[in-house]
């Protein structure tokens, strides 16, 4: 099969998750934003990170608090996640027209979204300028998920039904099926 060269970009590393990023500064009402630019850096200690570019709302007010917390939303609240990733919280509050209830952080100054199975209470460590967008890392603080998407300690994946982004074709999707579990290739035979 022939191969073709396609335009140089990371953007056709997919799926990416898709998440709803609280921020708060040091005064005024808490904003919402959608981030597809988000992941791991590492487990020990928790990092995490989002990229925001500098001319966002939400920019300003996680460089002023200096937190944030990912709210991870259910494929079923895919309008809720569109609508924040393009309506501006400096003119709309996005808390009221998504039907959302803050809930206050446990160990940060921003609230969590009551909605949204999981929420994760980040501190940020290291910003780095990296293109068009500002690379927030937070050292995660707190998670707290709702109950009936916990097993085994664990999140449920199929429980959560987490919402998933593809870059290419901005496109929103799920996730249907976990085919393994770490290591199950050594389990069976090739």
């Amino acid at each position: 099969m022939k191969r073709v060269r396609l335009r140089t970009t990371s953007e056709l590393l997919y799926p990416v998750p898709v998440v709803l990023v609280t921020c708060q500064g040091l005064s005024g009402p808490p904003n919402i934003i959608t981030i597809a630019w988000t992941g791991i850096i590492c487990s020990d200690p928790g990092l995490v990170h989002i990229s925001v570019r500098p001319q966002r709302y939400s920019y300003r007010l996680i460089k002023e608090r200096g937190e944030f917390a990912i709210n991870i939303p259910t494929a079923a609240q895919a309008q809720q996640v569109d609508y924040c990733g393009v309506v501006s919280g400096k003119e709309v509050d996005k808390f009221k027209e998504c039907g959302f209830t803050p809930i206050p952080g446990e160990t940060i100054g921003v609230p969590l979204i009551a909605q949204c199975p999981v929420g994760m209470e980040c501190r940020v460590v290291h910003s780095l300028e990296v293109g068009v967008h500002t690379l927030f890392i937070g050292e995660v603080t707190a998670v707290r998920a709702d109950e009936n998407v916990v097993e085994r300690d664990t999140l449920s994946f199929n429980k959560v039904d987490p919402l998933v982004f593809f870059p290419p074709t901005s496109s929103y999707g799920t996730m249907k099926e976990l085919i393994g579990s770490y290591g199950f290739s050594k389990k069976r035979p090739h």
